[in-house]
């Protein structure tokens, strides 16, 4: 390591170095001398074998399958803990004052309106993308999100103890008192049990996501937009409207009932109050503190009239937001105790512009009468809240399966002696259904009593049709593959009442529903009745998570590209305005990684200052879980977009397109030689991952299959990844990728990869992505998994795996022409490197803990405690995992 990069990590060692030594001091006061120092020797000696001594990795697996059953749970909290520490002084280091510039980039939003008012772009540009920007973040709750609420809480409490102690100005005694408050944060948490004891509800995670916006995002985006209109005004001499925000969030925790039996309509109405509630509430806090400080009595015509030419004429409007505030409150709490009070409606704040309206009213009178300084205040900061949070704090998305919504359909058609509508080709059924779309009739009789599962998807169409129009985001229809799947959900919203215009989302997510996508968008389009429903702006989602555990990474990422650039030529040609929502995740395997980039790596003209995408999991708490984080991961988001609205990238050239072509084509064959055809890797998969022992651990409400007694085909491809990723082999992330590009060196075309890794962003990302999988995967640990867990007769298959995993990794060394992985991305090799000695010692103590429990029948509550730390300690140490 050179100079420069040891004092470049100085800061970030100091304060592993420091919360380690108080956990370790905390963990001897609480066991003893001998049990910190069998940590401490187990964490050198993984440091050793790290780097090649066996003899030191002989020494820590004897020590490791030698630990009494009491020191199980202890030894796996240790190291689990630690990686959580290591976590969050990684995320403070990068929004600390100490913070290398080489790992802390610049404002991004700063650098590109520089770079972008240095061309021949126009400024007047420039500002129209800035307020017409439509930036959705979509948070999730898929099961990766191992830690509790409680110990978040207690790791941001950490964070602001490191920020105080950056203080070169602390006395003495104010050192010590942050150091003490430190001591006690990790006492608590290392007193608390990491794991749920029951797994959590979909409300349970719908306020996991509130307290997000409770904790962090609050203050983060005014924060934000404060940043922006002052880089704006600095720039061009204008400033952000007060009500433009480019970034909004929507949710779907809560709202998405695809394979989740969880979530039902009476679930979604509780969540949507509870969104409404925290609304109430935080706005409630920032007009009592408002109230405090609009004191002054000049004010312009309008609010004197209004208020009677009141001595206080600002707090006589704020005190009635207060009461009407106030009553919101209350009636929602009688909500949510399962009551039905009756609402008068001037008493509450029941639309956006019952707070707005007085707001903006406020904020005209100051600035007339000369105190646009105290308007550009908190006043400021709370109108900017509502343009992003509306007063439903989330949109609420719906996610329901296609197959469930022509399940009510024919169940119908059945019942009115119509046939079977799922028997119908796709031309009838179209028909059908325009047929009724465009009728008086209701469909539906008063006296049908349907089946449950059927009643249930009425039931949800019922809820949405009473929702107010801001209250919920899209109608998201996954597995959608043709027209129909459109309309029948577009018939039974009307049959309902829907009034509101709901966006309705087909989700393409396989291989073929990418390809098909847009012929299936074309023939929707052009139904003169369907393009008039739109109103001109058309929503497609693109799936990554299942389209990647079909057909690989590769060939998944180049069935997303064609499938944009085809729907952006259809949208266009039927002059319609696209919207994408990328379901991505947080895995590599799932369309993971760093989002600037992914944006960047979009075909030209599908953004187009509009798009949605999923936050998920762990995810949502790495990205915004801390109001400085989240303010530089919406700086990214918003400079990434405008990027790639003014200054798109090229159109691939065709060499570029027929070489990608070859290579996803190639890829696909070679994963699923492995995935689909290879008769041993199903019980290779069960038997040398924690597939069949993730399903106990309770992480999300969803279960982990589709079909209860479905085979992998049926898994979910969260825990399909996160299995792989706990045996450290990484396979969805890369099988079959570097294969294809070894079969494309061999052809002669490494000069040709060269070319598009330096020219084209969605190549160079792909490759960026494959780099990072690489560094995380560890095929020696992986084979160790094997030796201990799998049949020897098996082991042919892990020998292979790991042969690929090599060929794949030489691959894009050959095309990188570097001499080790990431060599361009430093910081986080090094944040990989940080981690490995202590996921090493967890991920081998899993394996001892993964045999013991699949000889025994009842395995010891100890037993099974350590193994789900265990499982949480990988996960965490790994980051991106599911």
């Amino acid at each position: 390591m050179t100079e420069q990069t040891a004092d470049m990590y100085a800061s970030l060692r100091s304060n592993v170095g420091h919360l380690g030594q108080i956990l370790g001091e905390t963990m001897q006061n609480h066991l003893g001398d001998a049990f910190l120092e069998k940590v401490e020797q187990i964490r050198i000696l993984a440091k050793k074998s790290r780097q090649g001594d066996e003899a030191s990795r002989d020494q820590m697996l004897a020590l490791l399958t030698a630990l009494p059953d009491e020191e199980l749970v202890p030894f796996a909290k240790a190291f689990n803990q630690f990686l959580n520490l290591a976590n969050i002084v990684e995320q403070f280091h990068t929004i600390s004052r100490n913070c290398d510039e080489l790992v802390c980039v610049p404002d991004p939003v700063e650098q590109l309106l520089g770079r972008m008012l240095d061309t021949d772009l126009d400024k007047k540009d420039v500002i129209t993308c800035l307020k017409n920007l439509d930036i959705d973040l979509v948070l999730t709750a898929h099961p990766t999100e191992i830690s509790r609420r409680t110990l978040i809480q207690k790791y941001a409490a950490v964070v602001d103890c490191l920020t105080e102690q950056e203080n070169s100005q602390l006395s003495d005694r104010e050192r010590q008192q942050s150091t003490l408050r430190l001591r006690q944060l990790i006492a608590q948490i290392w007193h608390t049990n990491e794991i749920r004891n029951e797994r959590p509800t979909p409300v349970d995670e719908a306020r996991w996501g509130l307290s997000t916006i409770e904790t962090s995002l609050w203050q983060a985006i005014p924060d934000f937009l404060r940043q922006l209109n002052d880089q704006v005004e600095q720039k061009t001499g204008q400033q952000l409207p007060i009500d433009v925000s480019p970034v909004r969030f929507s949710s779907w925790m809560g709202g998405d009932r695809d394979g989740n039996p969880f979530v039902t309509s009476t679930v979604t109405q509780e969540v949507l109050d509870r969104n409404r509630h925290a609304a109430a509430r935080l706005y409630l806090k920032d007009i009592v503190t408002l109230l405090g400080e609009l004191s002054m009595e000049q004010a312009n015509e309008e609010l004197s009239a209004l208020t009677e030419h009141s001595k206080e004429p600002y707090r006589e409007v704020l005190r009635k937001l207060r009461c009407q505030l106030r009553n919101t409150i209350d009636y929602l709490n009688a909500r949510l105790e399962g009551k039905h009070p009756d609402a008068d409606i001037s008493e509450l704040i029941w639309h956006k512009d019952d707070l707005q309206k007085p707001l903006e009213l406020l904020y005209k009178s100051l600035t007339d009468c000369g105190m646009k300084l105290i308007a550009n205040g908190l006043l400021l900061d709370i109108l900017r809240r509502l343009a992003c949070f509306g007063i439903h704090m989330l949109r609420l998305d719906i996610r329901q399966d296609a197959s469930r919504h022509s399940d009510v359909i024919a169940e119908l058609t059945r019942y009115l002696g119509m046939g079977d509508y799922n028997h119908w080709d796709e031309n009838e059924k179209q028909a059908f259904l325009l047929r009724e779309l465009t009728g008086k009739r209701p469909l539906i009789p008063a006296n049908w009593k349907p089946s449950d599962d059927v009643a249930e998807v009425v039931r949800t169409c019922n809820l949405v049709a009473k929702q107010p129009a801001n209250a919920l985001g899209s109608y998201v229809i996954s597995m959608a593959s043709k027209p129909s799947d459109v309309l029948t959900v577009l018939l039974l919203l009307k049959e309902a009442g829907c009034t509101n215009p709901m966006r309705v989302v087909p989700l393409f997510e396989t291989l073929a529903d990418l390809e098909g996508a847009a012929a299936c968008m074309t023939s929707l389009l052009n139904i003169d009745w369907y393009r008039g429903y739109t109103k001109g702006m058309q929503e497609v989602m693109i799936g990554y998570s299942d389209s990647a555990k079909d057909a690989g990474v590769m060939a998944a990422a180049w069935a997303q590209y064609r499938a944009q650039e085809q729907l952006v030529a259809v949208c266009k040609k039927a002059e319609v305005k696209l919207m994408l929502f990328h379901g991505r995740g947080g895995s590599i395997g799932r369309g993971g990684g760093p989002a600037h980039k992914a944006i960047l790596s979009q075909p030209p003209g599908s953004v187009d200052g509009r798009i949605r995408v999923t936050e998920q999991g762990e995810m949502i708490r790495f990205k915004f879980g801390l109001p400085k984080l989240a303010v530089q991961s919406l700086a990214l988001y918003t400079s990434a977009v405008m990027e790639a609205t003014l200054l798109p990238p090229p159109e691939p050239k065709k060499a570029w397109r027929d070489c990608m072509q070859r290579i996803a084509e190639e890829s696909v064959q070679h994963y699923r030689g492995i995935v689909r055809e290879e008769p041993d890797f199903v019980p290779y998969f069960r038997a040398a991952t924690p597939e069949v022992e993730l399903g106990k651990l309770p992480l999300g409400s969803r279960p982990a299959k589709r079909k209860v007694d479905g085979g992998i085909e049926s898994l979910r491809a969260i825990p399909w990844i996160f299995a792989w990723s706990q045996n450290r082999l990484m396979l969805p992330a890369w099988l079959g990728a570097g294969e294809a590009l070894q079969d494309a060196a061999d052809r002669g075309e490494l000069e040709l990869l060269r070319e598009m890794e330096e020219q084209w962003p969605f190549f160079e990302t792909r490759i960026s992505m494959l780099e990072m999988v690489y560094t995380k995967a560890e095929p020696n640990l992986a084979k160790y998994y094997e030796s201990c867990l799998v049949k020897p007769e098996l082991h042919h298959l892990g020998e292979k795996l790991r042969q690929r995993l090599q060929l794949g990794i030489d691959a894009v060394l050959s095309l990188t022409q570097a001499t080790e992985l990431m060599s361009h991305t430093p910081w986080n090799r090094e944040s990989v490197k940080l981690r490995n000695p202590y996921i090493d010692p967890l991920n081998f103590l899993q394996t001892e803990l993964l045999a013991r429990t699949r000889k025994e029948v009842e395995p010891s509550a100890s037993v099974q405690l350590a193994l789900m730390l265990t499982i949480a300690g990988v996960a965490a140490g790994m980051r991106n995992t599911g």
